[in-house]
């Protein structure tokens, strides 16, 4: 008797559905991208990047919002193309990378608003202010990376802020407030 409850009690686990757990990845900076632009007095778009960020992702697939991600950007690799303007970016009149070497983001909230779309808040923190922002990710692909053999995901996303509420008020109005930052990136599940 104690022989069959134990294989009936085997035969439902077995062929109970097994839930996925949140999985750390890895991102493949070579397929990465972490950029910002602003409109300089109504004429054009200016845009540049930072060369060097960290950042932790971990993914739930079945529940979403058990996702998180942290990232922690050196500001002093930032590059707008032109020398002049990234010493200037770099200066106490902006980022003032002296007293605030790094930025960060960490992810409080993460919420699906579609089949591969999501809204990721958490805390933007620059030049030591922190302010709630939320990004807007499309996941691009999830699965068998082709090269890499390995689970992966790509996504990109893209949030709005005001340069304003991190204490960057230097040329306003005529040089925008609102600053576009974006982020596409590769993947792959860590080993």
């Amino acid at each position: 008797m104690i022989r069959t409850a134990a294989a009936a009690l085997a035969s439902v686990l077995s062929a109970a559905p097994v839930l996925a757990e949140p999985v750390a990845y890895d991102f493949d900076k070579s397929h990465a991208n972490l950029s910002f632009s602003y409109n300089h007095l109504g004429y054009s778009t200016t845009d540049g990047r930072f060369g060097d960020w960290t950042g932790d992702l971990v993914i739930d697939l079945d529940a979403p919002e058990n996702s998180k991600i942290a990232m922690k950007v050196d500001v002093a690799t930032l590059d707008t193309f032109w020398e002049e303007r990234d010493n200037h970016l770099k200066s106490a009149d902006f980022f003032g990378i002296e007293t605030h070497p790094q930025a960060s983001f960490s992810s409080t909230e993460v919420r699906k608003t579609g089949d591969n779309t999501l809204e990721v808040s958490g805390d933007l923190t620059i030049k030591g202010i922190t302010k709630p922002v939320t990004f807007d990710v499309t996941v691009n692909t999830v699965g068998e990376h082709p090269m890499a053999k390995v689970p992966a995901v790509g996504l990109d996303a893209k949030a709005v802020i005001k340069r304003s509420d991190y204490d960057m008020t230097m040329f306003l109005p005529y040089v925008g407030d609102e600053i576009t930052i974006s982020f596409s990136a590769e993947a792959l599940q860590a080993k």
